[in-house]
């Protein structure tokens, strides 16, 4: 009888462990999974030192990317250019913010987020299975994550929403 009752109790601890797993039920699985161990291999070959650059643009034209630095795994700077499609010269925008200031802009500039942050945001967000969306997953670089997000059914005009990477670079820590 007293077995009986650790055998119950060890069922169902094991059962609330599973029930709590941090698992996810993503679209290509297998491939974020290789692109990050690519990453983890890139992040100790770097000493997580890297430049990355997040673009943008919308269906009328209008362009954006930021460049942001990560050094040792924190983000030093953020450059951000945002182009009107004639040219305009009041419409064209571009700021540097470095060290403390990262971040300090509120405009629709990327997020100074580390590859680390991306590929958790990837597995938790952008890549979880929806009925309601296209899910879209691409790995240039090496292997790195390029083009990770969603667009739900039905959506018009600019309804991406993740992430789209122009390159990656290693910078010497």
């Amino acid at each position: 009888m007293k077995n009986n009752i650790y055998i119950i109790a060890f069922l169902m601890i094991g059962s609330l462990v599973i029930s709590c797993s941090t698992d996810y039920d993503l679209n290509y699985q297998n491939n974020y999974e290789e692109s990050h161990k690519a990453w983890l291999d890139f992040k100790k070959l770097s000493g997580n030192s890297y430049q990355y650059t997040v673009v943008g643009s919308s269906w009328t034209g209008f362009r954006w990317e930021t460049t942001i630095t990560i050094l040792k795994g924190e983000a030093v700077e953020r450059h951000f250019k945002f182009s009107d499609p004639d040219d305009v010269p009041d419409q064209n925008v571009e700021w540097i913010e470095k060290g403390q200031e990262v971040g300090s802009h509120q405009d629709q500039a990327a997020e100074a987020l580390t590859l680390d942050e991306i590929y958790a945001k990837a597995k938790k967000e952008w890549l979880i299975k929806r009925e309601n969306a296209k899910v879209y997953f691409e790995t240039d670089y090496n292997g790195l994550i390029s083009t990770c997000g969603y667009v739900e059914n039905g959506c018009m005009d600019d309804c991406f929403v993740g992430i789209k990477i122009k390159n990656i670079e290693r910078l010497s820590p």
